[in-house]
């Protein structure tokens, strides 16, 4: 009896397309990390809590029962998802914001039906890998990766332009998919500024073109603040886990068990703050180097910014986007926007 063969993929089997720009200058991190640590006060900039462990600490983080915001745009995107198709061109070009995984984008597929899907994100390998895997499970859909930090700039390079003609899609609709309430990590005036990138990037698309945005809401300070400080203290872990980034890149001394989580919500910035408080005088030092902290000095690592309705509404608007939509939870807590260019 003659056992089957496995049968063997398909020699035109598709494999997503990537265009890699972003790549670690380890000087320019150097750089950055030292002057965050020698301004007034102290800062380091969130991105650096995304390693390997930070990443999974996050992940748990998402599960806790304080920490509302993923749950409560999931739930948003599953009641409304089809009243967002009726707003969304079907057969638009996805440009998929701090795309990770790629799950949430995945998730809308079905109801959505992109013509193509162009995830960006920082972290190019794990991009890879995430857009390797969705690839197989639609093998129908066009799809290219970018590695690209769109905090800096927003700019498609020539090489996604053509790959866009390539596939006859240079004069489709375009929806720039940015969930996660990811823009509260921006200033006001820095997401005016990156919002005026997205509208650009969308007025480059087909009319109907525009933005589905996540975001989070003004709420009570007993709601917001156990967001950002739970009691299991996954988040605290989160934040000093930072500190262990940071020496691995600066090679600098930071003992983080040395450190106070503190989390609280600014009503006059409307502003989650995160910091890290030194606990007794210590000095910080790496090569060329180094910083005397006092008893209780705070080390600035995050700002989550918290919007109304109104206010995200006219910060789109001034961004140039029109026909603003938007769909809540039944409590109020969370945003999910769509703006037409």
């Amino acid at each position: 009896m003659h056992q089957r063969r496995p049968r063997p993929a398909p020699a035109e089997w598709p494999r997503p397309h990537f265009i890699q720009l972003h790549r670690q200058d380890m000087a320019a991190v150097r750089a950055e990390l030292a002057a965050g640590l020698g301004a007034s006060p102290a800062r380091l900039a969130p991105k650096y809590f995304y390693d390997a462990l930070g990443s999974r600490l996050f992940d748990a983080i998402t599960e806790l029962d304080e920490y509302y915001p993923t749950r409560t745009e999931a739930a948003i995107f599953r009641g409304d998802a089809q009243a967002m198709a009726r707003q969304v061109p079907a057969g638009a070009v996805w440009f998929d914001l701090g795309a990770g995984s790629c799950a949430k984008a995945a998730s809308l597929f079905e109801v959505m039906r992109p013509g193509a899907y162009v995830p960006i994100d920082i972290s190019v390998d794990y991009l890879r890998e995430a857009v390797a895997a969705l690839q197989e499970r639609h093998p129908a859909l066009p799809m290219l990766g970018l590695g690209l930090d769109f905090s800096s700039a927003l700019d498609l390079p020539g090489q996604a332009l053509d790959w866009l003609a390539g596939h006859g899609l240079q004069g489709a609709p375009r929806c720039v998919f940015y969930p996660g309430s990811s823009i509260g990590n921006f200033t006001p005036a820095e997401a005016a500024r990156l919002l005026g990138q997205v509208h650009a990037l969308c007025a480059g698309g087909a009319p109907g073109s525009g933005l589905l945005i996540g975001v989070d809401r003004v709420k009570s300070l007993a709601v917001l603040e156990p967001a950002y400080d739970d009691t299991l203290g996954v988040t605290a872990a989160f934040n000093r886990n930072l500190l262990r980034h940071v020496n691995r890149l600066l090679c600098s001394d930071f003992e983080p068990a040395r450190w106070r989580h503190v989390a609280f919500f600014d009503e006059g910035l409307s502003r989650i703050e995160m910091h890290l408080a030194s606990q007794g005088e210590q000095t910080v030092r790496w090569p060329g180097g180094q910083r005397q902290f006092a008893d209780g000095e705070r080390l600035h690592t995050e700002n989550s910014y918290k919007w109304t309705p109104d206010g995200f509404e006219a910060l789109l608007r001034g961004a140039g986007f029109a026909e603003v939509t938007h769909w809540t939870d039944a409590r109020g807590w969370f945003s999910v926007f769509w703006a037409r260019a």
